[in-house]
């Protein structure tokens, strides 16, 4: 595929809009409470006929200190007993997951996300991990994709190596930005020393693969600033690197508050740096995955990408379509079958009804055959920037202009503003559109059509 990308300053200015990150379609906007654990079950098992192996998520709240930008559901305490009571319910839940799934489907993938993961203790690592592969088929010769999420902050001397023990062998760290006036914005005060301990430890001992995660318009950065967070980090060169666009919504996310509205940069200024970060990062050999995310061209990302299996979930970018997906821990979210579900989010609550010994799902959704074609859609676009309409209609019984006749029409617009080019087999997203993926892909989203406004991050 071409990995160019055109950077063109009035076109993204003009389509600048919200929309949804599409980590799933139908979005989360559409789960309901009539979505239950009874509904989850049936799904689950459900899916042992085909033998697929299954990706397991375990979310751990817990950080201590918060940041202000972080949208994500936490738990801030400098009270690191907190995390006993809630793995005991964890455990549990591992406990009822497990008892849903044939235990010969392997598990592929697994991932602890957060909050901050290592705010636990080691020992408590060492049994989390133990309960988890007591209740599921872990992968033992290192062939799976183990995943973490890294606070630099919290690593000690021998944490990495505890962690590549116990069987992650891929990690993500958290920087942000290097610079100690955002830092301090931003509540974050992270060393460059910190962050090359913990990867300098990762290579050490052998993890696969490396990412850092960036923001770019935070308060008090510009252009010339964040260029020297670029440069520390392709001085490091990760195997991934995420850009993501802070979203600065204040009523929705009360952390956000302690951040002054006056001292972000322009929206100007924030087009220049993202243009900056895309011409570094290219320059230095990293292909454009999609939306926040480049990689090395020998990284499984991208290697998925020109195989086109590249796929999307709740975690990002994904090399394992063929998973179901089991969220465990407050708020997470599992794609078991042909559905969508999600836990309780406050730990009292999602406490409270493993106490009662069932499962802490609130709501969900089923999908029906327009979601799943429709999904299929949007991810070959967001994925590969290709969609091959004889392969759709094939697979899902349909003639794809008259099925997408209203669709189509809008895209025109697109093509004729150079985004995309429409042809009789194809939809082929040009460089100068990848950028603006979302927006395509919002075409599709038969919901979006249907319900008022909603509050989505904006595409730039």
């Amino acid at each position: 595929m071409n990995q160019t990308i055109v950077f063109d300053p009035e076109l993204l200015k003009r389509y600048d809009k919200s929309g949804p990150r599409y980590t799933s379609y139908p979005t989360a906007v559409q789960f309901h409470t009539g979505f239950g654990p009874q509904e989850y079950q049936r799904y689950a098992e459900g899916t042992n006929a085909s033998g697929r192996p299954l990706s397991l998520y375990l979310h751990i709240p817990f950080c201590d200190t918060v940041c202000y930008y972080c949208a994500c559901n936490k738990v801030v305490t400098k009270d690191r007993t907190r995390a006993a009571p809630y793995l005991q319910r964890l455990f549990r839940e591992l406990e009822l997951q497990g008892a849903l799934f044939d235990r010969e489907r392997y598990v592929d993938q697994l991932h602890w996300g957060g909050g901050t993961p290592t705010f636990i203790s080691h020992d408590e690592m060492r049994g989390l991990m133990a309960k988890t592969r007591e209740q599921f088929k872990l992968r033992d010769d290192d062939s799976g994709e183990y995943s973490i999420e890294i606070d630099p902050r919290e690593v000690k001397g021998d944490t990495i190596a505890l962690l590549r023990e116990l069987g992650f062998n891929r990690m993500s760290l958290g920087v942000q930005d290097f610079d100690p006036r955002v830092q301090k914005a931003v509540n974050r005060i992270q060393s460059e020393e910190e962050t090359l301990f913990a990867l300098d430890k990762a290579r050490e001992h052998g993890f696969k693969s490396i990412s850092i995660d960036l923001i770019y318009g935070l308060p008090f950065q510009s252009a010339e600033t964040f260029v020297h967070s670029l440069e520390r980090v392709l001085e490091i060169a990760p195997d991934r690197i995420s850009v993501f666009n802070y979203a600065h919504l204040p009523d929705l996310f009360k952390p956000q508050r302690r951040i002054e509205a006056g001292d972000l940069p322009a929206p100007q200024e924030k087009l220049l740096i993202l243009q900056l970060t895309i011409e570094r990062l290219t320059a230095a050999g990293y292909v454009y995955i999609g939306m926040d995310h480049f990689a090395k061209p020998d990284d499984e990302l991208a290697v998925a990408q020109r195989d086109g299996t590249l796929y999307r979930n709740f975690q990002g970018y994904s090399t394992h379509a063929d998973c179901d997906l089991i969220g465990l821990g407050s708020t997470s979210i599992g794609m078991v079958g042909q559905s969508y579900s999600q836990n309780l989010k406050e730990p009292e609550a999602y406490y409270a009804a493993l106490d009662e010994g069932r499962l802490p799902i609130f709501r969900g959704v089923e999908l029906g055959a327009d979601d799943l074609l429709r999904r299929e859609v949007i991810t070959r676009l967001i994925c590969h920037f290709h969609l091959d309409k004889g392969q759709v209609a094939a697979k899902y019984g349909i003639e794809f202009d008259a099925y997408f006749q209203l669709e189509l029409q809008e895209l025109a617009t697109m093509a004729a503003d150079g985004l995309l080019r429409l042809s009789a087999d194809a939809i082929d997203v040009e460089p100068v559109g990848k950028l603006l993926i979302r927006n395509i892909c919002m075409v599709f989203d038969r919901y979006l059509r249907q319900q008022a406004e909603r509050r989505f991050s904006k595409v730039i």
